[in-house]
């Protein structure tokens, strides 16, 4: 199978030290976009289930990646005023999570907290992960390169800590906003805008799994940052390479996490 296409929007090269945007604590930074009324994912979906009819073979999880394409269009991520972030959100909701629909892109690696496999590239603007998280394992303290990210659990619970951005000079323990249990099928929504967060899994026995649509895809390009529980330190961490890409697992084996 041939290699994942490049999630680059400019010449692919990875070792810029951050993305083209405004600093987060710039004044008259862009908030989430009200966004141009689109087609609602109700007459979306409805569109592609009478199209499907006539292929048996389509899947909810199918449907619901032709219905992210349609809503960002051929050229759109979250951040563009023609895309409205709730019809992304709505779309990922009404998808009820069927395990045989997705399984075969949840590669699992038991020596890692948890593996990046992708699903799709949407126009170089977003990508599609499914995340599988091993028990009792989660992510580091990390920040979204000033990107969107929408979250789908499609099994399990992930439990999310919310942290508050350290000020600039700050030496000392990371500040709890607050903490939240992800259901399975529940949907959630995050940027840098609304803070740093942790994800792990809570259950000592059981994996989980969960569908992130993150766009633009800044942090596969530029990489993320990470911090330090105890001391709010951040450092940079490439993620450009994934562990599978449409079920395959990839030469750079064990892929890229935070």
């Amino acid at each position: 199978m041939a290699p994942p296409p490049t999630m680059s929007m400019s010449n692919g090269v990875l070792d810029k030290m951050s993305p083209p945007r405004q600093s987060r604590m710039e004044k008259g930074r862009k908030q989430l976009p009200a966004g141009i009324a689109l087609p609602c994912s109700e007459q979306i979906l409805r569109k592609l289930s009478v199209s499907s009819s006539e292929d048996e073979r389509q899947t909810g999880f199918e449907m619901l990646q032709e219905g992210i394409r349609t809503i960002l269009g051929p050229s759109s991520g979250i951040d563009s005023d023609d895309v409205n972030v709730e019809d992304l959100m709505d779309i990922m909701t009404r998808y009820h999570s069927i395990e045989s629909e997705w399984k075969d892109f949840a590669l699992e690696e038991p020596t890692r907290g948890y593996t990046r496999n992708g699903v799709d590239n949407i126009n170089n603007k977003a990508n599609l992960l499914l995340l599988v998280w091993n028990p009792g394992k989660g992510s580091c303290i990390h920040d979204h390169a000033d990107a969107h990210c929408i979250m789908k659990i499609l099994k399990g619970n992930l439990v999310e800590t919310l942290y508050e951005w350290p000020e600039d000079n700050y030496e000392g323990p990371m500040k709890v906003i607050k903490e939240s249990v992800r259901s399975e099928q529940q949907v959630a929504y995050m940027s840098d805008d609304i803070g740093l967060h942790r994800i792990k899994n809570p259950s000592q026995t059981e994996v989980a799994v969960s569908l992130h649509l993150y766009t633009p895809p800044w942090a596969a390009e530029y990489g993320c940052s990470i911090f330090d529980e105890n001391t709010s330190k951040s450092s940079k961490v490439n993620m450009s390479n994934l562990y599978s890409w449409r079920g395959e697992l990839q030469e750079k084996a064990g892929g890229d996490s935070c």
